[in-house]
């Protein structure tokens, strides 16, 4: 079995770091108010099972009922969960061949059959090649392309495939401009929306993630989850998601920031004669002629990027966008770069 490998994550002070689309900012102050109010003594308790706090937050932010949120550590559990309860041992799961990592990685592992389905020449999905599956996995927006389906595209999909659960991951989501296919919840009972903390919250040292659902597909995760870890999430990790949830200013300031340092650094880049994709995400995805040479001069410049040396992406590099200070400093290497 092949791995998924995570980008670098170098402890030493220095670095600029754009190869893991975490966000550049804190999460809402009221995050950490929360966590110090936890009494010490409470964590020498097994923390809710259920997540029943985080998931009524969820629930109301969504407009959904806590029977349709399930909870879990980080969106990555939760997928893999999904995985178990609805792929494993089935053939044709359809999935783009270029998408998040670890998709053929827990297809591997749980023996799922999964049928990889070539992008379009301009990287989007095309929803005619998704009919029929055992089961879809799809990430929208799309990793590492930045590119997204609509909600109706995604109901489009939901449809056609009756036989099989559609799981849409929206990790990206908050970054977008298309509706979240939640809203469908209630049309398509085969259709698993997750989602993360990770990215728009900027809680990725906490492992949050959840999926929403109808109730039979949230009790069958459930049901998976038990059967491998009764208590996923810990009690600070609760504690900061519902603090998080609850401060929408704050996380909408955030992402709106990202979202305006995106397209800035998209246009510098397309001055620059760079081709970048039209992403809905916080990381853009930049085609070079020489794409692992620029990655290793990036590096010796101490920016870290993503590349992957791989036939079907060595000619991309994937940044995620940073502080405008960062993006800055990345702008300029990169002008440097032209003249060296």
């Amino acid at each position: 079995m092949n791995p998924y490998a995570a980008g670098r994550q170098p402890r030493e002070s220095g670095w600029i770091k754009l190869n893991t689309n975490e966000n550049p900012y804190p999460p809402s102050p009221k995050v950490m108010e929360a966590l110090r109010r936890v009494e010490p003594s409470e964590l020498r308790l097994y923390p809710d099972g259920d997540s029943g706090a985080m998931r009524a937050a969820a629930a109301k932010n969504l407009g959904v009922g806590v029977e349709n949120v399930f909870a879990g550590n980080g969106s990555d559990e939760v997928l893999a969960l999904a995985f178990q309860a609805f792929f494993s041992g089935r053939e044709n799961v359809l999935t783009p061949d270029i998408s998040y990592g670890f998709y053929p990685v827990w297809s591997q592992l749980y023996g799922v059959g999964t049928k990889t389905i070539p992008l379009k020449e301009d990287l989007t999905v095309d929803t005619r090649d998704y009919r029929g599956g055992r089961g879809v996995i799809l990430a929208n927006p799309n990793a590492p392309t930045g590119l997204a389906l609509t909600r109706s595209e995604v109901g489009e999909i939901a449809r056609n495939n009756p036989n099989g659960v559609v799981v849409i991951d929206e990790a990206y989501i908050d970054f977008s401009g298309v509706d979240s296919a939640v809203g469908l919840i209630g049309t398509y009972d085969n259709l698993l929306v997750t989602r993360t903390f990770s990215k728009s919250y900027a809680l990725a040292g906490l492992r949050i993630g959840f999926a929403v659902g109808d109730k039979s597909l949230i009790d069958g995760l459930r049901r998976v989850k038990n059967a491998f870890n009764a208590y996923p999430l810990g009690l600070l990790a609760q504690t900061g998601a519902t603090a998080a949830m609850e401060d929408v200013a704050y996380w909408d300031e955030a992402r709106r920031r990202v979202i305006r340092t995106r397209g800035q650094t998209a246009d510098k880049l397309r001055a620059m004669g760079r081709a970048v994709t039209d992403s809905q995400t916080n990381f853009l995805l930049m085609e070079a002629e020489n794409a692992k040479a620029l990655y290793e001069y990036l590096y010796e410049n101490k920016i870290l990027v993503r590349y992957w040396d791989t036939p079907a992406m060595n000619r991309f590099l994937r940044i995620t966008v940073g502080t405008d200070a960062e993006m800055e400093a990345f702008i300029n290497c990169m002008e440097r770069q032209r003249y060296d």
